[in-house]
C-alpha cells in the first residue's frame, strides 16, 4: 500500500509540474508574433487621407479610442477628444475582465515605432510584448492590405496629443493565460479592386467587421453557425440591445432589402442633425452601433459590403432587437 500511495504521490507531481511548465509557457513565452517590422511610414498627403478615411470611418478606430456622447443616438465621438482612450468593456459587457481603449494620440503612442504600432493592430500584441485583448479585431485587421494599416498610422501620427491616462487592461482568470494564446502573425492580403464588387465587398466586410457584432458571442467565444446572423446582446442602462440578421435571408435578415435601401439606411444619418440627435440613454433606446461614423463611407464602399453580403449563407434567426427596461421607452430607430 505504501508504495501504491509513493507511486501515485510521484504520477501526482508529474501531472502538478507539467501544469506548471505549460501555464509558464503560457504566461511568460506567448503571445510570440515575432519582432515589430522595422518600419517608418512616409506621411504623404495622400496617405494620411486614406487612414483619417479608415479609422473614422471603415475601422472606426475613433469609435472606441475616443469618448462618446451617449445621450446622443448612437453615441458619435465627442469634439476634441479622437484617439485620447478611456473607452472600457467590463463583465457587464459580457466581457471576461476589464479592458480599456488606450490612448493613441502621441501623447500615448508618441514612443512608439510605426513597426510597434503595426505589429499592434495587425497581431494584437503591445509595443511591451503584452497581448490585447481582441475587442480590437486585430484577427481582422491582420488580413487588410499593408497600406492601408500603414495609411491608419500615418494619420495617428497626425491627430492631435490629448493627454489622458488610460487604466492598464486586466484579463479574470482563466483568461489572463488564455489571452497570450490568441495573437496570431498577421496575413495580409491585397485589397481587391472595386470592379469586383464581391471581393472588394468581403475585403471592407472584414475591415468594418461587421460579423464582430452581428455575430453572437457567448463564454468568451463566436458560434460561427450564425455568422452574420444577429444575436449578439449588449446591455444598455435603458434596456437590451441585440444586433440584427444581416445575412440575406428574407424573412429574418436582409434578404429583401435593395441595394439602394441598404445604402440609403447609412446615407440618412450623414445630415449632422440626424447624426446628432438627442437620447436619454438611462431611458430611452440607443445603439452601440456608429451609423454616423459608417454613414460617411462611399456609396461604392457601402454598395460592394452589400453586394458581398449577399452572398453569404442566409440564415433564419428572428432578432428581438430591443427589450428596454421597466422604466425605459420603446422608441426605436
Amino acid at each position: 500500500m505504501r508504495k501504491l500511495f509513493k507511486v501515485l504521490g510521484i504520477i501526482l507531481l508529474i501531472i502538478v509540474l507539467a501544469v506548471a511548465g505549460v501555464a509558464s509557457y503560457v504566461k511568460l513565452a506567448l503571445p510570440n508574433v515575432g519582432d515589430a517590422p522595422q518600419l517608418q511610414v512616409e506621411r504623404t498627403p495622400e496617405r494620411i487621407a486614406r487612414g483619417e478615411y479608415l479609422a473614422n470611418n471603415v475601422l472606426v478606430c475613433m469609435d472606441c479610442h475616443s469618448t462618446r456622447n451617449w445621450n446622443e443616438f448612437s453615441a458619435p465621438p465627442v469634439p476634441g477628444t479622437l484617439g485620447k482612450g478611456g473607452d472600457v468593456f467590463d463583465k457587464s459587457m459580457g466581457f471576461p475582465g476589464t479592458y480599456y481603449a488606450p490612448n493613441i494620440t502621441p501623447a500615448g503612442v508618441g514612443d512608439w515605432t510605426d513597426g510597434e504600432l503595426f505589429r499592434a493592430i495587425t497581431t494584437g500584441v503591445r509595443k511591451n510584448g503584452k497581448a490585447i485583448f481582441p475587442v480590437m479585431p486585430h484577427k481582422n485587421y491582420g488580413q487588410l492590405d499593408v497600406e492601408d494599416i500603414n495609411a491608419v498610422i500615418a494619420y495617428i501620427r497626425t491627430i492631435p496629443a490629448i493627454e489622458n491616462k488610460v487604466p492598464e487592461s486586466q484579463s479574470d482568470f482563466p483568461m489572463n493565460f488564455i489571452i497570450n494564446t490568441i495573437p496570431e502573425k498577421a496575413k495580409p492580403g491585397k485589397r481587391p479592386d472595386p470592379s469586383d464588387p464581391i471581393a472588394y465587398g468581403r475585403y471592407m466586410v472584414t475591415a468594418t467587421s461587421c460579423g464582430e457584432c452581428h455575430t453572437p458571442f457567448e463564454k468568451g467565444s463566436f458560434d460561427e453557425n450564425f455568422r452574420l446572423a444577429g444575436g449578439r446582446t449588449f446591455q444598455l442602462p435603458a434596456g437590451m440591445l441585440t444586433s440584427s440578421n444581416i445575412t440575406p435571408d428574407e424573412e429574418t435578415g436582409i434578404g429583401k432589402w435593395t441595394k439602394q435601401l441598404f445604402v440609403d439606411k447609412f446615407k440618412a444619418y450623414r445630415d449632422s442633425a440626424a447624426a446628432h440627435q438627442k437620447v436619454d440613454f438611462m431611458k430611452e433606446y440607443n445603439t452601440i452601433m456608429p451609423w454616423g461614423m459608417y454613414a460617411q463611407m462611399t456609396d461604392q464602399d457601402l454598395g460592394a459590403i452589400y453586394d458581398y453580403l449577399r452572398t453569404v449563407k442566409p440564415i433564419r434567426n428572428k432578432i428581438e432587437k430591443w427589450v428596454p427596461s421597466a422604466t425605459a421607452t420603446t422608441q426605436t430607430k
